[in-house]
């Protein structure tokens, strides 16, 4: 039986290893973009609208690709109180609070203060005490440092000024990152179940809590919304959200957890450079020092540590 030579074996496992970063590269983009269609979204679409079609669209995309792999959803109550309160965590309030914050926030500074979820992962992780990925070191509180103070440079100049209708976006929009970072500690609850699963459950049970508001309170069938709206929708439920899900899910097995975490900080720079360019935002010096810091803070945060030697 032929045996593969070590240089043989490194040839195929190359490639292999380019296909899956190309893949965190296009996950970053459909993560980063999100913030672009969102704001195109919004502008004839209220908020509650928006995300309830974004999620009942995603949700039943997954639910389509469960059960063409044969993957049936769970039908314990137990477990689908699990998936609702991590749709509350993951989709329901972080997706509308960006959604209602955009209205009012450029979508490149969205993208820079919604970076900001593996840093409070970081502190939840340390005020729960827990070990492993969340054990506190100096290059990880560096991290936490220097991304609050980016959040800080962002806003901190217009707190100055008095609570005005802009800055209670950005803290809406600080608040979802918060709600990113409870429901990753939360989402180790589905730590045994196929990882499309709790996905698939949790946008269908957003979608079950959002369309009931949409009806009271947007009443969508008196909306008039544009041809540049709708396909916004539609983009941010296939690419930012189904299709963007499925590429994670697949890459938290093949790169892990670890590698997988730097789309957080990559799709910083994509978002930004997608709403200069399509929308043509424009940031001011104080925030491009504050996206400096976010970065650096995100990248200290999620990059692996070096194994003992």
């Amino acid at each position: 039986m032929h045996t593969p030579t070590p240089l043989a074996t490194a040839g195929k496992a190359a490639p292999h290893a380019a296909f899956e970063w190309a893949l965190l590269a296009v996950l970053a983009t459909c993560w980063g973009a999100s913030y672009t269609f969102i704001k195109i979204g919004v502008a004839t679409i209220p908020p509650v609208t928006l995300i309830a079609a974004r999620t009942l669209v995603a949700g039943l995309l997954l639910l389509a690709v469960l059960r063409m792999r044969g993957v049936k959803l769970p039908t314990e109550p137990a477990m689908w109180r699990r998936f609702l309160l991590q749709a509350c965590l993951n989709s329901v309030l972080p997706f509308t609070l960006i959604a209602w914050a955009e209205r009012s926030v450029d979508a490149g500074l969205a993208t820079i203060l919604n970076s900001t979820s593996p840093i409070f992962i970081f502190l939840l992780g340390l005020g729960l005490g827990l070990g492993g990925a969340e054990k506190p070191t100096l290059r990880r509180l560096f991290g936490v440092g220097a991304g609050l103070a980016g959040i800080c440079l962002i806003v901190g100049f217009e707190a100055l000024n008095g609570l005005g209708h802009s800055l209670l976006a950005q803290l809406g929009l600080v608040a979802a990152a918060v709600c990113y970072g409870c429901a990753a500690m939360f989402g180790r609850v589905f730590k045994g179940l196929d990882p499309m699963v709790p996905a698939a459950g949790s946008l269908l049970s957003g979608a079950a809590m959002l369309l009931p508001a949409s009806l009271v309170v947007d009443r969508p069938w008196t909306l008039a919304p544009s041809a540049a709206s709708m396909g916004a929708v539609l983009a941010l439920a296939v690419l930012s959200t189904a299709l963007a899900f499925t590429i994670y899910f697949r890459l938290i097995k093949t790169l892990g957890p670890m590698s997988t975490a730097a789309q957080a900080y990559l799709r910083v720079p994509i978002g930004v450079t997608i709403g200069v360019v399509f929308l043509g935002e424009t940031l001011a010096p104080t925030a491009w020092m504050g996206l400096a810091c976010v970065v650096a803070g995100v990248v200290a945060m999620t990059m692996p540590a070096r194994p003992p030697r």
